[in-house]
């Protein structure tokens, strides 16, 4: 958990809102994509790591970005920031064995007097500079927001191969990334889950733990996780639909 590399591209501050520390989760094993590190395969031609920091870098919120890496990726991703023109400033740090614990890292690495801190998935590469700005903005109103999207699929409780209850599909949504917080809550709701040896899928839970509500921004279908091969292949349909439409 301890930075071993470090390094700010360009010194600067935006005026006219709350500093933001963008955190770039970066660090995960790569398990269901065959150990190989799914970050840095192209996706039509650019790492999908690359891809995320170039949407976070044209994010107007966004004033600096803490990528927590592998150790084997720091020169490498150092690498990405200036290959892909990442102007904001961007601190490279090593992660930790899982993601509370890389979170918790980059969090130390953030600027003192950041106001929020944001949390993205470095396997989010399609979410756009509006949906970061969007979240980011909702979180300056309520200290705590995350986007998502309403669940298609009905979805079952089950228990040992059997179906014990349906939820009503209507209440449910699929959590997305980034998730905003107030800088301080943020911390503090990481430090109580460390304490207490919580397993926590993502930095809303940890911050539900502590009791404090969690504000809902629309999220995007195309803000989807490389998980798989399969998300690999969904995210460059995506992305040629996009560069298409832009042509």
């Amino acid at each position: 958990m301890l930075k071993l590399f470090s390094k700010m591209f360009q010194k600067g501050d935006k005026p006219g809102h709350p500093f933001c520390s963008m955190i770039i989760a970066a660090a995960g094993s790569s398990s269901r994509m065959g150990g190989e590190n799914k970050l840095l395969l192209p996706l039509e031609g650019i790492p999908v790591l690359a891809r995320t920091l170039m949407a976070v870098n044209e994010a107007e919120l966004v004033d600096e970005i803490v990528a927590a890496v592998r150790e084997e990726d720091l020169i490498p991703v150092a690498g990405l920031c200036k290959t892909y023109g990442i102007t904001k400033p961007v601190k490279i740090v090593r992660g930790g064995e899982t993601r509370l614990a890389s979170v918790m890292a980059a969090s130390l690495e953030c600027r003192g007097d950041a106001a929020l801190l944001a949390v993205h998935d470095g396997a989010r590469p399609l979410a756009t500079p509006q949906l970061i700005d969007s979240v980011i903005a909702l979180a300056v109103r309520t200290n705590a927001a995350a986007p998502a999207v309403l669940v298609k699929d009905t979805i079952k409780i089950v228990q040992e191969g059997r179906v014990e209850s349906t939820p009503d599909r209507s209440c449910l949504r699929a959590i997305q990334t980034p998730q905003v917080f107030d800088a301080s809550l943020l911390r503090a709701a990481l430090q109580a889950a460390a304490d207490a040896g919580a397993e926590v899928t993502d930095d809303c839970a940890a911050v539900e733990r502590l009791g404090k509500t969690v504000y809902i921004a629309d999220g995007s279908y195309e803000n989807i996780k490389i998980t798989t091969p399969e998300d690999l292949l969904l995210a460059a349909a995506i992305v040629q639909q996009r560069e298409e439409t832009a042509s």
